[in-house]
Parts: C-alpha cells; sequence; structure tokens
C-alpha cells in the first residue's frame, strides 16, 4: 500500500494550493498511463480523474489555505498540505512517496521525495490528476464570483491577462498577499 502524493498550484498569484495522496489498486486497467496532469488534455485528466474515484483503493484531498500559504510561505503551506491529504486517507499506506525534492516534517509514515516522480511513478502521478481536477474546478468556481479577473482562463498564474485585471481592478481576496507581484500592488505608491 504505497500511497502518492502531489501537489497543484505553487506557483499561481491566487487560489489554494491543493494536494491530493492517492493508493492505487495492483489490478487499476490504466495503470501505465497516468501521467503529470500538465501532459494531458483537460478531457484525458476528466476521465483518469473519474476513474480514480471509483477505483483507487483510497484517495484524499487537501488544500493550503490562502491564509496558511501567507502565514507560513509557500512551501511550509504546501507541505503542511500534503501531510493533511496523507492523513486524510482512509487507509494508511505503508509507504509514501512524494513528488520532488522534499519531504513534509514529521511524517508518521516513512516518505521519499521522487523528483519527477509525477510524470514517473504511477501512483505520483494519479495524485498530480487528482489534485490539477480539484483545484482547478476551485479556480471557475472563483471565476464566477470573481468574473474581472478571468480565473477559468490562467488558473492565478501571472499572465499578461491576469497582470493586466491585477493593475486595473486591484487586488481580490484571494489573491496570497506574501507574493511578490501582489505585495508590490498593495504599498500606497507615493507621487512622483
Amino acid at each position: 500500500m504505497i500511497a502518492g502524493v502531489d501537489e497543484v498550484g505553487r506557483g499561481p498569484l491566487a487560489g489554494p494550493v491543493v494536494t491530493a495522496a492517492v493508493i492505487l489498486a495492483d489490478d487499476d486497467p490504466m495503470l501505465g498511463q497516468y501521467r503529470d496532469s500538465k501532459r494531458l488534455s483537460e478531457k484525458k485528466r476528466l476521465r483518469f480523474y473519474h476513474h480514480l474515484r471509483r477505483h483507487a483503493v483510497s484517495y484524499a484531498v487537501a488544500q493550503a489555505t490562502l491564509a496558511e500559504i501567507d502565514d507560513l510561505n509557500i512551501l511550509f503551506a504546501t507541505m503542511h498540505a500534503m501531510k493533511k491529504a496523507v492523513l486524510a486517507l482512509d487507509i494508511q499506506p505503508s509507504s509514501v512517496l512524494v513528488d520532488g525534492n522534499r519531504v513534509p516534517d514529521a511524517m508518521p509514515i516513512p516518505t521519499t521525495a521522487v523528483i519527477g516522480g509525477d510524470d514517473s511513478v504511477q501512483v505520483i502521478a494519479a495524485a498530480s490528476i487528482m489534485a490539477k481536477v480539484v483545484r482547478d474546478r476551485l479556480m471557475r468556481a472563483y471565476a464566477v464570483q470573481y468574473p474581472a479577473y478571468h480565473f477559468a482562463q490562467h488558473k492565478g498564474y501571472g499572465t499578461k491577462l491576469h497582470m493586466a485585471a491585477l493593475k486595473e481592478h486591484g487586488v481580490c481576496p484571494i489573491h496570497r498577499r506574501s507574493f511578490a507581484p501582489i505585495k508590490k500592488l498593495l504599498v500606497p505608491q507615493t507621487p512622483s
């Protein structure tokens, strides 16, 4: 029972970080087909996501909230959310594989970091897919709540469209105030 863990959303200027932990079934017919979520079309991600929800031995999704990101910093908030996802599994895994070069502190289960794991280890790729679909859905919901920012299109990343919306409309409640481009917008500008 090995759990794979990955995150989505460390780089954006807005929204939470979403993490997922997944334990795959040995007889999963999709084994060998899972890839890093960024390498899959949205249609294929959704197909895998629904398959995983029905057929994974266990899965859990967690978030690093905006407050956690701004209070702890993005790295520690992400590690905390990864740990929350693992601990939320309804079956305790024997070990955990985490995408990247760090593992959450004080994990009660043997945990190993795997650089590039989201594209080379099936159970981590599955977690990547789960986290991406959930975060994309959250950002589409935020797009309805804050239509001026076009979150459905860029998912909170610092694209030209997003930066133009920030310049025109300022910062909204889901922006990460600890991130440099947002901090800069929050500092009162002195007239020259």
